[in-house]
């Protein structure tokens, strides 16, 4: 059994509608895992923004379940309260905004990368929207060989020279956007290979993608509205992807999760470690050549 557990404060689409709002969102969650990987999980939404009371409530359930699933917290409480329960726990925790959408972009990026026929390590990739979901996919990406991600968010790039108040957005000044390009998200992503969105709709145009790279591949995530609809970009991108399933190229963290907690509960893992996520879209080549996993 998983618990799946919100305090509803960033639930996809809706923003912070609390612990009621949330609750069906959760509880289809729930039904996710029995259909697609034959788990008992229980929707658990809790009535506080309070990360140690968040932290502690879940450490006193934790003996009923064999996994926790952390879903639709915000950024950045949600990086220290998976932390945390990693650290005080002996099942598995993850945050599944956090990782389970990095898994899936990363998978789906290494294939759009083939079909235009790039290499991961050769790629710009410009990633709006800076927080759970965007952060950990920049991590993922870096691990994965990508040398240059420029993080942008309202205000524009993510860059070296400017100090900020949240700590993962300081950690990001220092690890991406190699080239310190200011600007906002049209300006940064002109001669860029790949939009990757996980922020809000309606903010990139057919223009932008215009004047992207060569063979421009975007993933616009922003659900249940994408950044662009692919009606519009289709005149200019060569791979499209969204988050939505009425689209070809449906990239949605429902292909991650549920086989991450099926097999970290099939082998009685502690955690679900880095290259257990690897192993989600590892298939040990990359075209002809070897991929980056540990296998």
């Amino acid at each position: 059994t998983v618990a799946v557990i919100s305090d509803g404060t960033a639930v996809l689409g809706l923003g912070d509608i609390g612990p009621l709002g949330a609750l069906p969102v959760m509880e289809g969650k729930c039904m996710l895992f029995k259909e697609f990987a034959g788990i008992d999980a229980w929707p658990i939404t809790l009535d506080t923004k309070n990360v140690d009371e968040i932290v502690e409530t879940c450490k006193r359930i934790a003996p009923v379940f064999g996994g926790i699933n952390l879903e639709d917290i915000s950024a950045p409480r949600c990086f220290e309260v998976e932390e945390r329960l990693i650290e005080a726990l002996d099942i598995p925790v993850m945050h599944d905004d956090q990782h389970g959408t990095a898994v899936v972009i990363l998978a789906a990026m290494i294939n759009a990368a083939a079909v235009v026929g790039k290499r991961l390590e050769d790629m710009t990739i410009v990633l709006n929207g800076s927080g759970a979901a965007g952060t950990a996919t920049i991590k993922m990406l870096l691990a994965a060989g990508v040398r240059d991600v420029v993080a942008v968010d309202r205000d524009g790039a993510i860059v070296s020279d400017i100090q900020y108040d949240k700590p993962h957005w300081t950690w990001l000044s220092k690890n991406t956007n190699r080239e310190k390009k200011h600007g906002l998200l049209r300006d940064v992503l002109k001669g860029a290979d790949a939009f990757i969105g996980v922020s809000a709709p309606n903010i990139l145009t057919g223009e932008d993608i215009k004047n992207m790279g060569r063979d421009p591949i975007v993933f616009a995530m922003a659900n249940p509205s994408p950044e662009i609809m692919p009606e519009a970009a289709a005149p200019y991108v060569a791979v499209m992807g969204t988050g939505r399933s009425d689209y070809p190229n449906q990239v949605n963290n429902l292909l991650a999760f549920p086989g991450l907690f099926r097999g970290a509960l099939d082998v009685r893992a502690r955690k679900i470690s880095e290259g257990m996520k690897r192993s989600t879209w590892c298939t040990c080549t990359v075209g002809a050549a070897p991929c980056a996993c540990t296998r």
